[in-house]
């Protein structure tokens, strides 16, 4: 009688326990998304009848509005500032002149119009991926700009303060409202086969006001040689651990390869 009776409690206790899992999954899959995006599978959408701030409507459907954000000259200090960077980050000071940089990551919408001249019907606020780092180049040169350097990345995400935050929204708090991040094997979502839609995230921005700076694609930098790796940074949709959002991560791809983690934002003149 005592074995069944606690097995009985084991087994509601594991029930419950289940039940709480599920609940938090679901109440997990809708807090991730941005006000007024709904989660549908690892992805989040905005609404068929209206565009939610910070997208704009266009005559194709949502897309992200062309805004530039002014970054002022600053110097920063980069270096291994939690155990993470530990032997990854050679201590040096940074510093920048001052430039804009793309609000949002580069959509569907834009690099189809503008690359192949023709519009996508469905999807245009989706970043774009897939993308060799001299097409996103040359995307940044016919808008009278350039890929940022890994260098003015930083001071952009770190927002010019010194020292810098750990991630662009501060020092703390990489939870999945914060960013497309975990949508592949989790802890996100699972099943994700790219990146999600630009600013359906808008607990991660800034205090400059970027948009995705962690997570969602990994964005080009300019080449520091004429032979290497080429470099991306921000983390990617596909990223498990929230390390790799960190400012000073880095992703080491093939230039000339088409990486789903990988999509671009363009820095320009001040």
């Amino acid at each position: 009688m005592r074995r069944a009776i606690a097995a009985a409690i084991v087994l509601a206790a594991v029930g419950a326990a289940i039940a709480v899992v599920i609940v938090r999954g679901s109440k997990d899959a809708v807090a991730r998304c941005g006000p007024g995006f709904a989660a549908r599978g690892p992805r989040c959408f905005p609404p068929e009848a209206s565009c939610p701030l910070p997208l704009v409507t266009t005559a194709y459907g949502c897309d992200a509005p062309d805004v530039r954000v002014l970054i002022e000259a600053a110097s920063i200090a980069v270096g291994p500032s939690d155990w993470e960077a530990e032997g990854r980050v050679a201590p040096r000071s940074v510093h920048v002149q001052a430039f804009r940089i793309d609000a949002f990551e580069v959509t569907r919408g834009r690099w189809y119009a503008d690359v192949w001249k023709w519009d996508p019907m469905r999807d245009r606020a989706r970043a774009i991926s897939d993308v060799t780092r001299a097409d996103a180049e040359l995307y940044c040169t016919t808008h009278g700009g350039r890929l940022p350097t890994e260098d003015e990345w930083m001071v952009a995400a770190a927002s010019t303060m010194n020292p810098p935050r750990r991630y662009p929204w501060g020092d703390t708090g990489a939870v999945c409202r914060r960013g497309a991040w975990g949508l592949d094997t989790g802890p996100c979502a699972r099943g994700a086969h790219g990146p999600d839609t630009v600013g359906a995230h808008t607990d991660g921005d800034s205090p400059l006001g970027l948009h995705d700076l962690a997570g969602n694609v990994a964005e080009w930098v300019a080449a520091e040689t004429a032979v290497g790796p080429g470099i991306a940074k921000g983390g990617s949709w596909s990223d498990a651990l929230a390390s790799e959002l960190r400012i000073w991560a880095r992703l080491e791809v093939d230039p000339d390869g088409h990486d789903p983690r990988v999509g671009v934002r363009c820095a320009y003149p001040p």
